[in-house]
C-alpha cells in the first residue's frame, strides 16, 4: 500500500506553484497500474447523481437498489481508490407515509351509554372508544380512517376528538390537538381555518407536544388537525413531520439514508465497518482484563502502552492474543452492537522502532473475533 502526501507551497517571492493532487495520483495510477490508494469519502448524493443513475424521482426506491446501483456510481466517482477504502453515502430514499382525512363525526350521549352501561353521556376507560369502533364498524377494512368526537371523563370532562385508522386488522389512533393546545396556537375554536395556518403553527406546536418525549433527528411523527369545512362542517387531515434535530418539517416521503461502502481490493460493496483507534485509555485496560492471561505481554503494555510486536520476544503479542484484547475494549466502547458489525481498529505498536496497525475484527457470537 503507498500512501501520498502532497504539499502545496507558495513562494513569497510572487512565484505561485500549485499542484492538483487527484490529478496526480491519476498519473501516477496511469504508469503503474498495481498501485494501490486507501482513503476514506464522505458523500452527499446530488440532483445530478440521479439523473446520471437514471433515477428519475430524485431517489431510490429501496435500499437493495442504492446497494446494486452505487458501486459503479463508487468507482466512476472514486477510480484512484482501492482496497481498504470506505465511503459515507447519503442518499434520498422513498418512503411513503400514508395519511387519512375524514369528516369529523361527534357521538351522541346514547352512543356513550350503549357503550358503557352508564347514562353519562362520556366514556371513562381507555378501551371505550375501542369497544364503540368494533361495534359500530364491524367490516371495517384496511385503509379506513374515522375522526371521531367524543367526550372522557377522567376526574373531570373533556372533549377529545382523534383519528382511528384500521391498518393489518386493527385501529391505530391518532391523537387530535385538543381545545387548549388550539387555544395555545391562538384559535378561539378547536380547529383551523385554513391548511397554510395550519402548516406553520402545527411544527412549533410539536415541539412543546413531545418536550417530555424527545425525538430524534430522522424521527417521523404523526400529527391530526381540524378544519373548519363552513356549513357546521369539520373535516379532520393527518400530516406526517420529520424533526431534524431541532425543529420539526413537513415530511416529502422521502429519508435521508446513509450507507457505507468498502473496497475490497476489486470493488465496493456495503460495509458496516466502523475505524476506531485505540485510546490511551485503553491500554490500561486490556492490562487489567488479561493481565492473569498474559502476564510477559500485559506488563510490556503496562510500560510502554503499546503492542510488542517482536517476533519471538517474550512479551509478543500474536494476532489471536491482539483479536482478544480488542475484544475486551470493543466490548465496553460498543456493548449493543448486532452481530456482523465490523471494526477496524488501529493500535501502536513496537517492532523495533514505534508505529502502528490495523486489525479487522467481526463481533460473532457475541464475542469480537478476527476477520
Amino acid at each position: 500500500m503507498k500512501k501520498l502526501i502532497y504539499v502545496c507551497a507558495i513562494a513569497l517571492s510572487a512565484i505561485i506553484v500549485g499542484c492538483n493532487p487527484l490529478e496526480d495520483i491519476h498519473e501516477d495510477v496511469n504508469k503503474n497500474s498495481s498501485l494501490e490508494i486507501s482513503g476514506d469519502v464522505v458523500y452527499t448524493l446530488e440532483d445530478d447523481d440521479y439523473e446520471d443513475l437514471d433515477l428519475n424521482f430524485g431517489n431510490f426506491s429501496s435500499n437493495d437498489d442504492a446497494k446494486d446501483l452505487l458501486p459503479d456510481f463508487l468507482s466512476d466517482k472514486y477510480p484512484a481508490l482501492g482496497k481498504g477504502s470506505s465511503a459515507l453515502i447519503t442518499y434520498k430514499l422513498y418512503n411513503r407515509v400514508d395519511t387519512y382525512e375524514a369528516d369529523v363525526y361527534e357521538l351522541s350521549d346514547e352512543e356513550h351509554n350503549a357503550i358503557t352501561g352508564k347514562t353519562f353521556g362520556n366514556f371513562d376507560r381507555s378501551n371505550h372508544i375501542y369497544d364503540y369502533l368494533e361495534a359500530t364498524y364491524p367490516d371495517a377494512e384496511d385503509g379506513d380512517f374515522v375522526s371521531l368526537r367524543y367526550r372522557f371523563y377522567n376526574g373531570s370532562e373533556s372533549t377529545l376528538t382523534d383519528g382511528f385508522a384500521f391498518e393489518n386488522g386493527e385501529w391505530i389512533k391518532f391523537t387530535g390537538f385538543t381545545e387548549d393546545q388550539y387555544q395555545a396556537m391562538g384559535e378561539g375554536f378547536p380547529n383551523f381555518s385554513s391548511e397554510d395556518e395550519a402548516n406553520v403553527k402545527i411544527p412549533i406546536a410539536l415541539v412543546d407536544v413531545y418536550k417530555f418525549d424527545p425525538k430524534s433527528a430522522g424521527d417521523i411523527v404523526l400529527a391530526m388537525y381540524e378544519l373548519y369545512q363552513g356549513g357546521g362542517v369539520t373535516r379532520s387531515f393527518t400530516a406526517a413531520y420529520v424533526y431534524n434535530g431541532s425543529e420539526f418539517l413537513p415530511y416529502e416521503n422521502e429519508l435521508d439514508v446513509t450507507l457505507q461502502f468498502g473496497h475490497d481490493g476489486t470493488t465496493w460493496v456495503p460495509d458496516n465497518t466502523i475505524k476506531y483507534t485505540l485510546e490511551a485509555s485503553d491500554y490500561p485496560l486490556i492490562v487489567e482484563a488479561l493481565s492473569d492471561k498474559y502476564p510477559a505481554a500485559t506488563g510490556s503494555m503496562d510500560n510502554y502502552g503499546n503492542f510488542e510486536r517482536r517476533p519471538g520476544n517474550a512479551a509478543e503479542w500474536t494476532p489471536a492474543m491482539i483479536a482478544e484484547a480488542m475484544d475486551v475494549v470493543l466490548s465496553k466502547l460498543n456493548p449493543d452492537a448486532e452481530e456482523g458489525q465490523k471494526y477496524v481498529v488501529t493500535y501502536d505498536i513496537y517492532n523495533g522502532s514505534s508505529g502502528t496497525e490495523d486489525i479487522a475484527v467481526i463481533k460473532t457470537d457475541g464475542v469480537w473475533v478476527l476477520q
